[in-house]
């Protein structure tokens, strides 16, 4: 298990592989099906003292060990919740109230491709 201290609460994570697949119901049925992942997390929160737990599961095709898939699980979240803290310190996104139809999701999508557009922009002006 691992831990690390982040934003005033302890982290602590356990990745756990299962690669006996035979108590999965058509478990052939999922193409290069190699085991089951299982994220254990614990937060325990400094400014409250109380603890948080969470279960999270996957399926891979990878072969590699539990240390391998758990970092790259870690490295994934990593990134998904940088891209998601950009776009609300960028875009407001949090505070947006659209809720009809697909406006939420459409939003979000011209977000993401406004937010790489910016990324890659090259052409510097100096003052």
């Amino acid at each position: 298990m691992k831990s690390r201290l982040y934003h005033g609460r302890i982290e602590r994570w356990k990745c756990t592989l299962y690669n006996n697949l035979s108590l999965i119901d058509n478990a052939t049925a999922w193409k290069d099906l190699r085991a089951i992942v299982s994220i254990e997390s614990t937060r325990y929160f400094k400014s409250s003292g109380k603890d948080e737990k969470e279960l999270r599961l996957y399926i891979t095709s990878s072969s590699g060990d539990a240390k391998i898939i758990g970092t790259g699980v870690r490295s994934h979240w990593g990134i998904e919740n940088n891209l998601h803290w950009q776009l609300d310190v960028s875009f407001n996104e949090d505070d947006s109230r659209k809720r009809a139809g697909y406006a939420a999701q459409n939003f979000s999508m011209l977000n993401r491709i406004a937010l790489n557009l910016l990324k890659q922009e090259q052409s510097k002006s100096e003052v």
